[in-house]
């Protein structure tokens, strides 16, 4: 968000300040359930399992539209300072960022839960691979930093998950064995899902995928794959010719039968890749945001294992 616009915002969101608490208690309460705010989707489904009917959970990015860039409402920049909690990815949405900095001392950040992997570089002029073994390629530039999409790993989502009960259990320790309880259910889940994919992946004709947008590094970290990607962490980023062409000669290389695109970006660049290399696109999706009217989280990455699979010829 331009900082004219995020400025003009918060200081509507002052004059606000008022009127927004309307009918809300100080700790950021609402008829006995405490108001949680979100920023996307992976986010809100921890908050709503651990939560449960504990919480009112909302959402910043609205259902089905690209996360990485959000612009905030006056009104969800009172929703960040009402909250009693807003969980978070910091360096993800640099608009969400700000307001939680600005508005709001009850951050959950869940980036701090985690080790997170730092974000792939590909050195574009020399055809340089700098990370080595499992993980990913495909930035043209170094972006430096973190790669935020930690919840296409099970096991550390199911850590964030955890850490989440441990934070509502302090600001609400009435109800802090029953968000443990569903902390530990949905780990379960979580250790489950892990599970499925370690089986399915293990045993697979080819290792390295491509994809439209390195969003998958820490599910190759995790199983032992490798992706290409054609753009790096920021979907938007528009790749130069050459590295099309590179991108289209490794997937021949490696015997690629599928480049994948998203679900909330255009597939137009896949499919250019695609008909280079000669082979067919398919639908990996990095989950930003799900249409919860048909799917949820477990849904979307068993898809996702399906499409995998399929694609890398695994037996198992």
């Amino acid at each position: 968000m331009p900082l004219r616009r995020f400025l003009a915002v918060s200081a509507a969101a002052l004059l606000l300040g008022a009127t927004s608490a309307c009918g809300q208690e100080a700790n950021g309460s609402s008829g006995g359930r405490l108001d949680v705010v979100t920023a996307f989707y992976p986010l809100k489904f921890l908050a709503e399992r651990v939560g449960g009917d504990a919480v009112r959970v909302s959402q910043l990015t609205k259902p089905g539209a690209e996360p990485h860039d959000v612009e905030l409402t006056v009104r969800q920049v009172a929703e960040i300072s009402d909250a009693a909690l807003v969980v978070y990815l910091r360096g993800f949405q640099p608009a969400v960022d700000q307001a939680v900095a600005q508005r709001s001392k009850r951050g959950f950040d869940a980036g701090e839960e985690v080790e997170l992997l730092p974000a792939g570089e590909h050195d574009h002029e020399a055809g340089e691979e700098h990370q080595e073994g499992a993980g990913h390629e495909g930035d043209e530039h170094a972006e430096g930093g973190t790669d935020p999409h930690v919840w296409l790993d099970p096991a550390r989502y199911a850590a964030i998950a955890d850490a989440l009960a441990v934070r509502l259990g302090t600001i609400d320790p009435e109800r802090a064995a029953a968000y443990t309880e569903r902390a530990r259910t949905l780990h379960a889940e979580l250790d489950a899902l892990n599970g499925e994919y370690a089986a399915k992946l293990k045993t697979c004709a080819r290792r390295e995928f491509v994809t439209s947008h390195t969003a998958f590094h820490y599910l190759a970290d995790r199983y032992s794959l490798k992706e290409i990607g054609i753009t790096g962490i920021t979907p938007e980023t528009e790749p130069s010719p050459q590295r099309l062409a590179e991108v289209a000669e490794r997937a021949k290389a490696t015997g690629a039968t599928t480049i994948f695109f998203e679900t909330l970006v255009s597939p137009k660049v896949a499919e250019t890749v695609a008909r280079e290399a000669g082979v067919g696109t398919a639908v990996l999706d990095p989950i930003e945001g799900v249409d919860e009217s048909r799917a949820d989280y477990f849904s979307v990455m068993r898809a996702n294992l399906t499409a995998l699979a399929t694609a890398l010829g695994c037996s198992s």
